[in-house]
């Protein structure tokens, strides 16, 4: 009888348990998922320096004023930036133009996908030493990024500046070895995006992302000697994870970012510089 008992007990006892276990599980999941991205309540999204850690600033203020937090992370370097967003160290990042993403996802296999349109930044070719690109000497040395996206962006202006002619079909992405006429024989230096506005005194000209002249205290509009059109299509995005791109808090995101008020900013800190892309 007294083993009888025990028993029963026993069970009951396990019984107990493992229901208060259960419920307390499958609460916790239900509570994760409802909240998704907001879990830990904020927003971690990375940028780099410059132009979109600017805005993000301003994005993140108007934000708080809405119950959204935001954790701005600064980042140097573009490929690092892709990397923490896929490590799951950032929620989002916004930073880079849709045919840099698409690359980086060829590339490196990263399950991330642009979620909205942010600003575009107009490639400008700049020089120390010269005013007019017409002014050129031949067999200069000329940089552009060494990346495929950026360095093929950067040909493109070349070619529209009337320095080079290209192949056909090259699409947004030639290289150096799509240069069909070089009649000049400029030299064509292939250099780190981050790099160039530091290393412009050793060439005659370069092509420099906006965000980086900008950080060189270079004017786009004022201080280039040769500029992409203003509707260029590079136009840089909000990325996320594949798996958060539909989740409550980058809808929230992203109706601050493309608000009236962020605009505004842009329109009037940048002048032409940095344009609003939505």
């Amino acid at each position: 009888m007294r083993k009888w008992i025990l028993s029963s007990l026993l069970i009951l006892l396990v019984a107990a348990l493992a229901a208060c276990g259960g419920g307390k599980d499958e609460s916790a999941d239900k509570g994760e998922k409802a909240e998704g991205l907001l879990s830990d309540g904020k927003l971690t999204v990375g940028v780099t320096a410059g132009e979109h850690e600017e805005i993000m600033e301003q994005v993140k203020e108007l934000a708080a004023k809405q119950d959204l937090e935001i954790d701005v992370k600064t980042f140097s370097d573009y490929p690092i930036v892709n990397e923490a967003l896929s490590q799951g160290d950032l929620d989002l990042n916004v930073f880079q133009h849709k045919p840099y993403l698409e690359q980086q996802i060829e590339d490196r296999g990263y399950d991330i996908v642009p979620v909205g349109n942010t600003i575009t930044t107009p490639m400008g070719v700049y020089s120390n030493t010269i005013k007019d690109i017409k002014d050129l000497k031949k067999g200069a040395k000329i940089g552009l990024p060494n990346d495929p996206t950026n360095g093929g962006r950067a040909l493109l202006i070349f070619e529209k500046a009337g320095m080079i002619k290209l192949k056909e079909g090259v699409g947004n992405t030639p290289s150096v070895k799509d240069i069909e006429e070089n009649k000049n024989n400029y030299e064509f230096v292939e250099l780190e995006a981050a790099q160039i506005p530091r290393q412009l005194d050793d060439l005659e000209a370069a092509a420099i992302n906006s965000n980086y002249a900008i950080e060189a205290g270079f004017v786009p509009t004022e201080d280039s000697i040769f500029i992409e059109d203003k509707d260029s299509p590079w136009v840089n995005v909000v990325a996320s994870r594949a798996e958060d791109k539909d989740d409550e808090a980058i809808k929230k995101f992203l109706s601050v970012y493309q608000s009236d008020e962020i605009k505004k900013f842009i329109d009037e800190k940048y002048k032409g510089s940095v344009i609003a892309g939505w």
